[in-house]
């Protein structure tokens, strides 16, 4: 790997790093601002999900900007809109701002992230692809499941406005190392932006997700979930039919004509549903049902956010030496074991049960994750790499944010058959979901057997 493209690579990495983290360090926040703001869990969800949502829709209009402007102006510019995102939360005195903060931060990161995976594609041999995926696992992987531990350290002794205050000197720093070593390549061509694509995208994912997070508040007939559903799946069929026929896709749905890129696609996006998910149902299980504090919430998370910090660069190498199929096999087997040990937990039982069935889940799930996003990107074509990268981060967030709006959703209905707010009917929920989560993770078995290693000609 050339020198230049070293340096940018720890350059974007180290920046991503905080982008990523802040998707999930309002997690164990959420029971905090629900009491300052006097909010719902389904409205309190948008800190999350208001966040990936943004994220997601920045990530495909990434994949245009990164063949129109050179990587560090881009990086610069996303950088900026991010730390402004991080000041607006950090004063923000009324709910709406502090969503439109939260909105803004994703913005930011949602162009850093698939930056880091393009410069990893373009610098690194086909035999060291695994390696390198590896090392930049730890901000994809490792980042968001830490966030939750972060946070609650935070949370023990500080007000949630740090979350977002005590980002902001790093992030300055990430801008400052740009300015002086990042190099500024051009690379700008002719291409016309597909503002169709973007708001009929926009406007699905907007629909669908909203309708998500109203169950349970609303009848499922009504127009705040029926008519938002039927709104979304309408803006969906548009975005496909303009999409289909453009020279400049919003998204080059090309990508979708190789086999192995769908397959790593399905399963990716059932491990975020299961994964966001987990971040979610764990501090509300620890925070409201065992009546433990911020703190011993993010504590629980630790161990599996250090497992996934060891094991990332690990997992890389091993996708280079070993066929995918066997370690998709092995990771998913584990994960299914800790989430079995998640499905019985009750009020009564200890904490270091929980810690245990986390920690076994995240090290069946960082053994698949960085073999099948590097399985993804290693059989495109090199002229729709830009665009996989956007499209398998794109579909990353689409499925976090809708499978957090989904477990929020069991939870509400859970506490409507029971008393409201009642400990049995958050347990009940709770419970569900990581059954949910189980059934999920055993559909993955279906696509496993269709995953494939290429044989070296050499």
């Amino acid at each position: 790997m050339k020198k230049e493209m070293r340096v940018s690579l720890f350059i974007v990495l180290f920046g991503s790093f905080f982008g990523v983290l802040s998707s999930t360090m309002m997690t164990t926040a959420l029971p905090s601002v629900m009491r300052v703001f006097h909010v719902s869990y389904s409205s309190a969800q948008w800190l999350t999900n208001g966040y990936m949502l943004a994220n997601a829709l920045m990530i495909p209009t990434s994949a245009f900007l990164m063949k129109k402007f050179s990587f560090k102006n881009l990086f610069l510019t996303f950088s900026t809109i991010f730390f402004i995102g991080s000041l607006i939360g950090t004063v923000a005195n009324q709910y709406l701002i502090l969503i439109a903060g939260r909105m803004i931060q994703a913005v930011g990161a949602g162009v850093m992230i698939p930056l880091v995976n393009v410069i990893a594609m373009r610098a690194a041999d086909a035999k060291h692809r695994g390696s390198v995926m590896g090392i930049i696992g730890v901000v994809f992987n490792f980042s968001p499941i830490v966030g939750p531990t972060v946070s609650g350290f935070i949370l023990d002794s500080l007000s949630w406005r740090y979350l977002f205050s005590l980002t902001m000197p790093f992030t300055l720093i990430s801008i400052i190392l740009a300015i002086i070593f990042m190099p500024k390549v051009k690379h700008e061509t002719e291409l016309t932006f597909n503002v169709k694509g973007l708001i009929t995208a926009s406007f699905g994912l907007l629909c669908l997700l909203w309708a998500f997070s109203n169950i349970g508040e609303y009848n499922v007939i009504s127009f705040n979930i029926g008519g938002l559903f039927i709104l979304g799946l309408f803006f969906g069929w548009l975005f496909l039919k303009t999409q289909g026929h453009s020279k400049n896709p919003f998204i080059n749905l090309k990508v979708f004509e190789h086999s192995q890129f769908n397959i790593a696609n399905i399963l990716n996006m059932i491990l975020m549903v299961t994964m966001y998910g987990n971040t979610i149902l764990l501090p509300i299980l620890v925070q409201n049902v065992m009546h433990k504090s911020a703190l011993i919430s993010g504590l629980v998370l630790f161990p599996g956010a250090l497992v996934t910090f060891i094991m990332s660069p690990i997992s890389g190498k091993l996708f280079d030496k070993y066929p995918v199929k066997n370690l998709v096999l092995i990771g998913i087997t584990i994960d299914c074991i800790g989430t079995f040990l998640q499905v019985l937990i009750n009020k009564d039982t200890s904490i270091w049960t929980v810690t245990l069935g986390q920690t076994i889940r995240q090290f069946g799930l960082v053994l698949v994750l960085i073999p099948i996003q590097t399985q993804a990107l290693s059989y495109l074509p090199a002229e729709l790499i830009p665009d996989g990268v956007a499209l398998y981060n794109t579909l990353r967030q689409v499925a976090a944010s809708f499978g957090t709006a989904l477990l929020i959703a069991i939870i509400t209905v859970s506490n409507q058959h029971e008393n409201i707010h009642t400990i049995s009917g958050e347990l009940v929920g709770i419970k569900i979901g990581f059954a949910a989560c189980l059934t999920l993770l055993l559909c993955c078995f279906i696509f496993i057997r269709k995953l494939y290693t290429k044989i070296s000609a050499n």
